[in-house]
């Protein structure tokens, strides 16, 4: 076998094949070089996903005849910094690009053409790219007169590369891959104006916004996600030494059916990073079901020698020095963000109850029978609603320390304006509790609220009293490699707070003497494993701590007030006074909300008075 130098063409199509995976890429790689060059404006059009047309033209800073030249040639740029040494410094990256490779790879799988004109200069020049082949730089018209900027097209991307065609998807699922990217694009850059345009019609259209940070990027995401993310968003901002975290992230009860709706941009970077989705998932377990996804927009800032985003050509995966200390920021961030939120529960829930109440087109009120219906039908149907509730058991409530009690002195009625979740009026199908706002009317899931106090209180209880160790009647032996043995070793202190006692047991080999009270008769060997594992790459024992929780959640369940009990007008007020003192109250411990809040106004809807 002899070794021998590829073609350049073959090269070229080897490195687009890594760069340019689908049409969206394509429009990443360009859109991000807009950026990059300063653009204050990007104007995005496709034909048939893409895969026909694509333009990309920018108001940014341009490029001179020479720097055409050389900016379809592989690795040419002029983003990476030098070292002090006079090298290329791969640590200091602050742009979106830096590889030098998007431009020549697009070339060499399709017919590219570049236009372009410095700022201050009156003539601007053009070069084209066929099948990986550049021609001459040429004189060129440009769109607006003394304008600076770059208008780049591709047409017939894959030609070049035709067996790459065959896995591209359908035209609508290419256009959906280009639209979701230039969403991704836009919401890293509020400052930056951004327009997608299909054949079809214009589908994105965002202008630049100013002024402060926040309210800059919540009116980009209410452009972008829609008005419902702003209502039901949290604010976000916290930081460990030089990185910080900032954005928005949705109510536990505003969740979609898959995370395509969580957007992490590192260093205004958009990547889809398994530690990060980890994280979100990781801060939202105990509000939220398995098979549901918060909605979030989080911006993660530091230091460029901090991460590494030098992992694969489509820069979409990084890595972290620190990736225990990032993941711990993004769970405490996110956390105490809907701790912050308190008792609410999305808006949406209203709008979708109302919906639901609403009657279909087609039905109508059976007038006939109510015509018929003699008086004394109608007093015998009043009295089977007023029948005497049976006994109910003993209460359930024990006068929780922050709940505010009526005053039924003053009377109830009084009191309205003090308690958001209103007054109890009543009980339905002994399993919803119904009270009466100031302004409207709300509903309560008393299983559910109840479930989300109970475990609460024990949340609290196992902060400040510590969590209660169980002692092996017979210390467990688990066999590990030595790094882990040492991993384990070295946070001893950290898994003792926990409840969990360990030490080495040999070098390969970690002894369990005691297990928290909650985890006993657990599969401790299976345990640790997963504990070794995690420490070894986020640097922190998540597993013991989520294993806590869920069980924490399972005796809340089991614990709560059961559908289908009776309660008092007292017991019902003392709930919802709690649920008002009580963070999280909104949603239950598997992410379903614990009321439903109706505007008086809606109602009204609903029955044609408004």
């Amino acid at each position: 076998m002899n070794i021998r130098r590829l073609a350049e063409g073959t090269i070229n199509r080897i490195a687009a094949g890594e760069v340019v995976e689908r049409p969206a890429s394509a429009v990443k790689e360009l859109v991000e070089n807009a950026i990059d060059a300063g653009a204050r404006s990007i104007d995005v059009s496709i034909a048939a996903g893409g895969m026909n047309y694509i333009r990309i033209a920018d108001d940014g800073c341009g490029m001179s005849a020479a720097e055409l030249a050389l900016a379809v040639e592989r690795h040419a740029t002029s983003k990476l910094p030098r070292d002090d040494q006079g090298g290329d410094d791969l640590t200091a990256i602050a742009t979106l690009g830096f590889r030098g490779e998007a431009l020549p790879s697009i070339g060499a799988i399709a017919k590219l053409e570049i236009t372009s004109r410095t700022k201050g200069a009156h003539d601007a020049f053009a070069i084209t790219v066929d099948g990986g082949v550049a021609g001459a730089v040429r004189p060129a018209a440009f769109e607006g007169q003394g304008a600076s900027g770059t208008i780049v097209e591709v047409r017939d991307l894959f030609y070049a590369t035709p067996a790459r065609l065959k896995f591209l998807k359908s035209e609508r699922s290419e256009t959906a891959a280009v639209i979701d990217i230039v969403k991704r694009l836009a919401l890293a850059r509020a400052d930056v104006a951004f327009r997608l345009q299909t054949e079809e019609r214009v589908v994105l259209r965002a202008n630049a916004e100013v002024g402060d940070l926040f309210d800059g990027r919540l009116r980009r995401l209410a452009a972008i996600l829609g008005a419902d993310f702003a209502e039901n968003a949290l604010a976000v901002d916290a930081a460990r030494g030089d990185i910080r975290l900032t954005g928005y992230a949705g109510l536990p009860t505003f969740n979609r059916g898959t995370a395509a709706n969580q957007f992490l941009f590192v260093n205004g970077r958009p990547v889809r990073d398994k530690l990060l989705l980890g994280a979100v998932r990781g801060a939202y377990a105990d509000v939220l079901a398995r098979d549901r996804h918060p909605v979030v927009a989080l911006f993660l800032d530091l230091p460029s020698h901090e991460v590494d985003v030098n992992v694969h050509p489509a820069k979409t995966e990084v890595r972290f020095r620190d990736a225990g200390l990032v993941r711990g920021l993004i769970v405490g961030a996110l956390k105490a963000a809907i701790g912050h939120g308190g008792n609410r529960a999305a808006t949406t829930i209203a709008g979708d109850a109302l919906a639901a109440l609403r009657p279909q087109s087609g039905s109508t009120l059976n007038y006939a029978f109510v015509e018929r219906a003699s008086p004394q039908a109608f007093a015998e149907a009043a009295a089977a609603l007023y029948r005497p509730m049976p006994p109910v058991q003993p209460s359930f409530v024990n006068g929780p320390p922050l709940a505010r009690p009526l005053d039924y002195a003053n009377g109830a009625a009084n009191a309205l304006d003090g308690f958001p979740l209103g007054v109890a009026r009543g009980q339905l199908h002994q399993t919803y509790i119904v009270a009466q706002t100031a302004d409207g009317i709300v509903i309560v899931d008393q299983h559910a609220a109840h479930e989300r106090l109970m475990l609460e209180r024990m949340k609290a209880a196992l902060a400040s009293q510590g969590i209660e160790r169980q002692m092996l009647l017979v210390p467990e032996i688990v066999d590990l490699d030595g790094p882990s043995v040492d991993r384990l070793v070295a946070r001893a202190d950290a898994l003792a707070e926990l409840g969990l006692m360990v030490e080495p047991f040999g070098s390969d080999a970690i002894l369990v003497r005691e297990v928290p009270a909650l985890l006993k008769g657990g599969d401790i060997k299976g345990l640790m494993r997963d504990l070794a594992d995690e420490i070894a790459e986020y640097g922190d024992a998540l597993s013991l701590k989520e294993r806590l929780d869920e069980i924490c959640s399972t005796m809340a369940c089991h614990s709560a007030v059961r559908a289908g009990r009776s309660l008092t007008i007292e017991e019902m007020n003392a709930l919802l006074r709690e649920m008002e003192a009580t963070p999280l109250s909104g949603q239950c411990n598997h992410g379903r909300p614990t009321y439903v809040e109706l505007k008086l106004a809606d109602v009204e809807k609903l029955f044609g008075r408004r």
